[in-house]
């Protein structure tokens, strides 16, 4: 094993990277609800990263980009159970080599757990208007 694998991902280590040194499943961290495009690991790579950035950031939207593929990544802001897989949901509409689709999946609780997010994030206060 190489020095360092047991560290936790950072910012230089993508967690699909550190999860792969550990031997867990890619597919721990997402899981694809609905996809009219070919899912292949390092789009969903692609995707995961993109979402969990959005995630925690509490941002509504990112853009992704990769060797054939572009688009945007929409944080639905919703958390759904599908048996015992639960977690924040994400929609990305692609354009890729074989043409447009839309990818719906989420991140699982236990895949943020082993990215260090063991909370969800505070939810952005609406600023306050007196009139």
């Amino acid at each position: 094993m190489r020095a360092g694998a047991c560290d936790p991902p950072s910012r230089d280590r993508s967690t699909i990277q550190w999860m792969a040194d550990q031997g867990t499943s890619r597919w721990t961290l997402i899981s694809v609800l609905f996809s009219t495009v070919s899912l292949s690991a390092p789009l969903a790579a692609l995707l995961h990263e993109a979402a969990l950035e959005l995630y925690r950031r509490d941002e509504p939207t990112g853009q992704v980009a990769g060797d054939l593929v572009t688009g945007r990544v929409v944080n639905l802001r919703k958390t759904v159970q599908l048996g015992s897989i639960t977690g924040p949901v994400f929609e990305a509409s692609l354009e890729t080599e074989r043409g447009n689709g839309t990818v719906r999946y989420l991140l699982t609780r236990q895949g943020l757990e082993l990215s260090g997010i063991s909370e969800p994030p505070a939810p952005r206060r609406q600023p306050r208007y007196l009139n």
